[in-house]
């Protein structure tokens, strides 16, 4: 067999394993645009009208779930006008802004379903959430707790 053709076959031999990675390529972005057959997204915290989890432990207002180790839920808690209850993953930082109720989350952050920090909840006097949602920013904060903002969202 000549170089020439020894050459060719190993040419056709490289075009076919590299038509075979790029179907295989295709496939799985096709599956990942799909999302998993049947899997519905994870709900973010509890539902709004629910029952507050621990209710009688962390009593109504703002609840804001933080992490020590986190840098946005440090100016999150600072942003924070009024009393708020703030639920730390582990120990709370030291210097934590007066009017702040530190707590460890010992199981609240799977009770609230919380999926990352900062994490906010809104709970009435009734034990009611009103809302639950992430907040990356301060701007976040402010627009959640505006008191011109009722549960739909309309001003």
């Amino acid at each position: 067999m000549s170089f020439q053709t020894s050459a060719l076959l190993l040419s056709w031999a490289a075009i076919l394993l590299l038509s075979l990675v790029v179907a295989g390529l295709v496939r799985q972005v096709h599956a990942l645009g799909q999302g998993a057959a049947g899997a519905r997204p994870r709900a973010l915290g509890p539902p709004p009208g629910s029952r507050a989890p621990a209710f009688d432990r962390l009593g109504p207002g703002l609840l804001l779930f933080l992490d020590r180790d986190c840098g946005v839920c440090a100016e999150v808690l600072e942003a924070v006008e009024g009393p708020v209850t703030a639920v730390f993953s582990g120990p709370a930082p030291d210097g934590a802004p007066a009017g702040a109720l530190a707590h460890e989350a010992d199981g609240l952050f799977a009770d609230y379903r919380v999926p990352a920090t900062p994490f906010a909840v809104i709970v009435d006097a009734g034990g009611r959430v009103r809302a639950a949602e992430p907040v990356g920013s301060p701007e976040a904060l402010r627009e959640l707790t505006d008191p011109r903002v009722d549960l739909e969202g309309t001003r």
